[in-house]
């Protein structure tokens, strides 16, 4: 890759874009991140990046961060909001900001890759997993938020080069949802959601950078959608028991009906009223985990960008625990 391409990277203090911008600068891109009043950066800032410091609803400054540049990842979004507001700002709003930013002043744009999430479509209602060519059915408000944000996109696909990627679960090191799971069963507890088998797509972090990157490169993902997941997939019974193999630690598995499931995220979605921090466990949230199937296909990342699954889930986990205890957070 020519070391003259420059990216923008939205959402780089988190867990994706670090992740995404590690692979950027592996690939001789000059990298550039936005930087939000209070964004930590802490994964990055020590790496030969540009910063510019603006806040999402800045036009000026997002005419500057999007200025010459190549290449837009916005990987930025909200995933816990103490309001439906707040969901459609953080992932709608800013999408369309970010948008009109690149209108106003960048014509020479390669790409604008916005990640989404399987959640903008939702879950696979008969069993099968979704493809690309399946209706928007999201099943939270979060999900419905990164629904509006992808039209925001696909409203612009004649006027700027887009292409949509689409994850599903995502862990591995730097990861702090899924780190609950392994903490869980690090204490002997292997939780299951209602007393179906409930079925999903994982993919560990580096290959869905890899895939993403993948996506942006090829001519052929103009104007286009991708799931970007794993080939296999998992039920969440087998996934604690490698889990708990892997930690060493047994685990005893707790059936928890569907209804003590919203009790449980309605008494945090009350308490989160009264803290200045919103909480994962939302009603919102329950809604997306009583659902039986979360599987999408990667059939069309495989045969259109030649997009494979590198790393298989026991080595993904192995990997991922491996870090969470050298940094002490297992």
């Amino acid at each position: 890759m020519n070391n003259q391409y420059l990216a923008l990277v939205t959402g780089a203090s988190g867990f994706v874009g670090s992740h995404l911008v590690d692979l950027l600068l592996s690939k001789n891109y000059n990298v550039r991140v936005i930087a939000r009043k209070g964004s930590s950066l802490r994964w990055v800032k020590d790496k030969p990046i540009e910063i510019v410091h603006c806040n999402y609803d800045d036009p000026d400054g997002l005419k500057e961060a999007v200025k010459d540049c190549d290449y837009i990842f916005h990987v930025a979004g909200v995933i816990k909001s103490k309001t439906k507001e707040g969901y459609f700002a953080g992932n709608q709003v800013v999408t369309r900001n970010l948008l009109d930013a690149v209108k106003k002043s960048n014509s020479n744009l390669k790409r604008f890759i916005h990640i989404s999430s399987q959640a903008a479509v939702g879950p696979s209602p008969d069993g099968k997993p979704i493809d690309e060519t399946a209706p928007y059915n999201p099943v939270s408000v979060y999900g419905k938020s990164k629904m509006a944000a992808e039209l925001e996109v696909l409203k612009e696909k004649d006027s700027i080069p887009i292409t949509i990627c689409r994850p599903p679960s995502v862990y591995g090191p730097r990861d702090e949802e899924v780190l609950v799971f392994f903490q869980t069963i690090a204490k002997g507890l292997h939780p299951l959601i209602g007393f179906n088998k409930k079925n999903i797509s994982l993919i560990h972090i580096t290959d869905l950078v890899n895939g993403i990157l993948l996506a942006a490169e090829s001519e052929i993902a103009k104007g286009q959608i991708y799931f970007i997941s794993s080939e296999e997939y998992y039920n969440w019974n087998e996934v604690g028991k490698l889990a708990s193999r892997l930690l060493g630690k047994k685990a005893v598995k707790i059936r928890i009906p569907h209804f003590v499931v919203y009790i449980v995220a309605a008494f945090s979605q009350f308490v989160s009223y009264f803290r200045k921090e919103a909480v994962k466990l939302s009603l919102e949230f329950a809604n997306e985990m009583i659902q039986q199937n979360w599987t999408c296909s990667v059939q069309r990342a495989v045969k259109e960008l030649g997009y494979r699954q590198q790393i298989d889930l026991e080595t993904g986990f192995r990997k991922t625990i491996e870090w969470y205890k050298k940094e002490k957070w297992l």
